[in-house]
């Protein structure tokens, strides 16, 4: 099955009680059991939901992998993959993670034991030069939040391989319909569902996606145990925004190559980073890794944080809003934004400058979304 008809059929069966196409919520907390021991497949929603069911068996379809489980938040699924880990282990992770993952494995996680390291992961020596014996995960982002580095995850699974070290892959800027990281070797994958996934600025959620059994009984185990899940309704929304995600990627990435390529000539902008322009160090393995480019741009403004705020408070049409990955075109200034709390020498030594902006190009019509930018442009 085409990855096209995927996302509107797979998983989805016509309900049986009624023949309506579209799956009914399950807006249920309990199930009463036909007899002591005996259910019907449910008992309890923090445990398992009809909804989520349908949810979970589609994003696994459509991202290749045996098994999906959803969480309430992608923070939640991220947290997910590192209670595999015990006190005393040690994570190499990109360098250029989400604001919210470095607030949770700085400031959360390292005080339960865990140590991180952190490297430019687009450098596969540098992972390999940074595990240690206590390593036990490799933790990566491609395209980065929000430097848009490019990981080759193949040479990293090989680097994972040898040392008999997990990979986990956040792939929440790609979507499966641009990358599926599990065909290219690597052990689990997370998704904000919040963002392309659903696409619609309208739930909050997470999934955690593996081939491996023994790995999502865990994932279950955390899932029911802790309880951080979706609500039914959110994943009934989740189901809805799918049967649109290849189209909306193919207007997202299209829209963000135009986007980039005026950015790139304009003179105010010192420097645009976006995988599909030739002049991203990525470039080349993006190409052969992902489908098409996605629809995220960083660009660089001439003149720091008050050129950043003045464009920001400038646009019009765009967004300023600090999330992504929806069918509106959403800007953000990271600095005082979404990663606000990485300390400023941290985040200026990883490139995250004070003039960076982080464009996240929805699907309205490129040209207005350009107009948009060149007037808060020419007001700088």
């Amino acid at each position: 099955m085409h990855f096209d008809t995927k996302v509107v059929r797979w998983g989805i069966e016509p309900d049986p009680s009624t023949g309506a196409i579209v799956p009914p919520v399950y807006q249920s907390a309990t199930y009463v059991l036909e007899q002591v021991g005996r259910n019907k497949g449910f008992d309890y929603t923090r445990s398992s939901n009809p909804t989520r069911q349908t949810m979970e068996r589609c994003l696994a379809g459509i991202e290749g992998a045996a098994h999906a489980v959803a969480f309430a938040s992608g923070m939640s699924a991220v947290d997910s993959v590192l209670k595999l880990l015990s006190a005393g282990d040690h994570v190499v992770s990109s360098d250029d993670v989400y604001g919210g993952v470095s607030r949770l494995f700085n400031q959360i996680l390292t005080r339960q034991g865990l140590s991180f390291t952190y490297v430019d992961s687009s450098e596969p020596a540098r992972v390999s030069q940074a595990i240690r014996p206590q390593t036990r995960l490799i933790w990566v982002e491609t395209p980065t939040n929000p430097l848009l580095k490019i990981t080759d995850l193949s040479a990293i699974a090989s680097i994972a391989d040898q040392h008999d070290i997990l990979l986990g892959v956040d792939s929440t800027f790609a979507t499966p319909a641009l990358l599926r990281p599990l065909d290219f070797g690597c052990d689990i994958v997370v998704h904000s569902t919040t963002k392309y996934m659903s696409g619609h600025n309208q739930l909050i959620g997470g999934v955690v996606l593996t081939n491996n059994d023994e790995l999502a009984d865990r994932f279950h185990f955390f899932q029911k145990s802790i309880g951080a899940v979706p609500s039914p309704f959110d994943c009934w929304l989740t189901l809805m925004g799918v049967k649109t995600l290849s189209l909306r990627m193919e207007r997202h990435c299209a829209n963000a190559m135009k986007t980039a390529k005026f950015l790139q000539q304009h003179p105010k902008v010192a420097r645009v980073t976006y995988p599909g322009l030739p002049s991203h160090p990525g470039h080349s393995v993006a190409s052969r890794q992902m489908k098409n480019f996605g629809g995220m741009i960083s660009f660089e403004l001439k003149g720091g944080i008050p050129a950043g705020k003045k464009l920001l408070n400038g646009v019009r049409l765009c967004s300023l809003a600090e999330s992504l990955g929806a069918v509106e075109t959403m800007i953000t200034h990271p600095a005082t934004m979404t990663h606000v709390d990485v300390p400023r020498q941290e985040r200026l030594t990883r490139g995250l400058t004070d003039g960076l902006v982080r464009l996240s190009v929805g699907i309205e019509a490129a040209d207005d979304i350009i107009q948009d930018l060149e007037q808060a442009l020419e007001s700088l």
